[in-house]
């Protein structure tokens, strides 16, 4: 596997791990307890994360078939365009840069947390296997709409690349949450 690729894999995979670890320190009352008013408690801050792959995967796949129907060859290595780059860089940070969410992707944790973290471990499969899916395939030539707002285009390794690291901040936002912060 491409080393780009592998390394975006093992960001999902340490993002799994992470939300397992904090599982095992919050009781169903913990999961659920927003830190304030208007903030996101730990399992909204889950669900946010499943609404968003739901939403995005089914782009990356299409951008996948497109790279494979391309059939051009990947370059030895893989760069994101400039809005990738933006949305990416922005997102490294948590908590630095603060946005709102659009309507669809503001979580309602209205099922049981462990029905959410179940759904969260069957997308991270689902991630994972697109980037082994995106092995050999010129996937930073393929553009999608980004599902936030469609007017914002990135290829498909920026947008890999954009999935896992917010994943990192909304874990990171979960953990805040969780500690009461």
């Amino acid at each position: 596997m491409h080393v780009q690729l592998a390394a975006v894999a093992d960001d999902f995979d340490t993002a799994l791990r992470r939300l397992q670890t904090l599982g095992h320190s919050l009781s169903p009352e913990e999961w659920t307890r927003r830190p304030a008013p208007g903030r996101w408690s730990p399992i909204e801050c889950v669900q946010h994360l499943n609404l968003t792959a739901e939403a995005t995967l089914p782009r990356v796949r299409q951008g996948l078939d497109e790279a494979r129907r391309s059939g051009g060859r990947p370059a030895p290595r893989y760069r994101r365009d400039l809005f990738g780059w933006l949305i990416w860089r922005s997102l490294r940070q948590p908590g630095r840069f603060k946005s709102r969410t659009g309507a669809a992707f503001v979580p309602h944790a209205d099922r049981p947390p462990a029905d959410i973290v179940a759904a969260f471990t069957r997308l991270q499969a689902e991630h994972v296997a697109c980037v082994l899916d995106s092995d050999g395939l010129p996937i930073d030539r393929v553009r999608i709409a980004s599902p936030f707002n469609e007017r914002i285009r990135y290829n498909v390794y920026a947008c890999l690349t954009i999935l896992a690291v917010h994943q990192h901040r909304h874990l990171w936002q979960a953990e805040e949450a969780a500690a009461g912060r």
